[in-house]
């Protein structure tokens, strides 16, 4: 029997050329091609970049001229796309620079890059590794990437969030109080508490004086409020933090927000549905918009009292809820109707 001289030879060498064709998949151009990725790990003091393909590595700056090279270097590598990842706020000077020279930009949630990584079995972590990481990222999975936001979307953004983190302090000074003893511990909380009451108030003014100063803004926060159950915080936070609303159909805009349920089965088990990710900021303020809507929102009233009475618990039905809501709010936008409650 005369045998093949391969059948002696190592396992990985044979495998060594399929590592060297890397594959790619259908309708995507392979990795020695012209069209070039990016990926980006921001952090406070330095950017870490590298190029695919290639593997070219560069590290700027987060400083002001950092960023101008770096955007420089970048219209110069002429890139089909470029990634970075949401990194508490670093990463927005850098995403609008890119975005005002004209290179498209996608920013993607972090958790999915690390996921990735872990795909590729790259458990390691380091800034030039999470750069290499994103810019596989970019060139494998391939994101879209959307029009950033404009200078008066992003201010209106900041006032907004801004607003959401005095609530959360003012609610933290209310439980300090119920459980104070102390008069002087009292007398300190409640001035914190009359501060904060007024630096709310002055970012709901600055708030509205935007929304009422810009007519598309103007119509939408009409449109909103006049669903029951939508009052001015809830308006303020879809106007600035959920532009889509309007723009995508119901399946769309529910998986945006984080309230799509979604299947957990296997086999002949089947799970429990459950909502995740999605823009937790919008889905608390739709929250509370539910809350009220439940009490005095016709259409939401009917829903509820309808999935309670076929068993459903308290948390589902208020779920499913905040899904029908959102929906409701959506095609009112889409179609510039304000809110009609039809009883069937």
């Amino acid at each position: 029997m005369i045998l093949d001289r391969n059948f002696f030879m190592d396992p990985g060498q044979l495998l060594e050329p399929l590592k060297r064709a890397r594959i790619c998949k259908v309708g995507r151009a392979p990795m020695n091609d012209e069209v070039k990725y990016v990926g980006i790990d921001v952090s406070k003091e330095r950017l870490d970049v590298e190029v695919l393909p290639g593997g070219e590595a560069q590290s700027f700056a987060s400083e002001e001229g950092g960023v101008d090279a770096l955007v420089s270097w970048l219209v110069s590598v002429k890139p089909a796309l470029i990634v970075l990842e949401a990194t508490g706020g670093y990463h927005v000077h850098v995403a609008s620079a890119l975005g005002v020279a004209g290179l498209p930009v996608a920013i993607v949630n972090p958790r999915q890059v690390r996921d990735f990584a872990r795909s590729l079995g790259l458990l390691a972590k380091t800034d030039k590794l999470d750069a290499h990481v994103i810019a596989r990222f970019a060139h494998d999975i391939r994101p879209e990437a959307r029009p950033l936001a404009s200078e008066a979307e992003a201010a209106l953004k900041a006032l907004a969030s801004r607003r959401s983190q005095l609530v959360s302090m003012r609610a933290a000074e209310k439980n300090r109080l119920q459980q104070a003893r102390e008069k002087r511990i009292k007398k300190s909380i409640k001035s914190v508490l009359k501060h904060l009451d007024k630096q709310i108030e002055d970012l709901e003014n600055d708030l509205n004086d935007n929304i009422r100063s810009s007519p598309m803004w103007r119509e939408k926060d009409d449109l909103l409020r006049s669903a029951p159950g939508i009052g001015p915080a809830t308006s303020f936070k879809l106007i600035s933090s959920l532009p889509e609303l309007g723009n995508l159909n119901r399946r769309q805009i529910a998986s945006l927000v984080g309230v799509a349920p979604f299947n957990c089965d296997s086999g002949k088990m089947k799970g429990r549905r459950v909502i995740w990710s999605g823009r937790a900021d919008v889905r608390t303020a739709l929250y509370m918009a539910a809350l009220v809507a439940i009490k005095h929102n016709p259409a939401i009233k009917r829903f509820y009292d309808r999935l309670r009475l076929a068993g459903k618990p308290g948390k589902v039905a208020l779920t499913a809820c905040i899904r029908k809501l959102l929906i409701i709010l959506n095609a009112m936008l889409k179609n510039k109707q304000p809110f009609r409650f039809k009883p069937t």
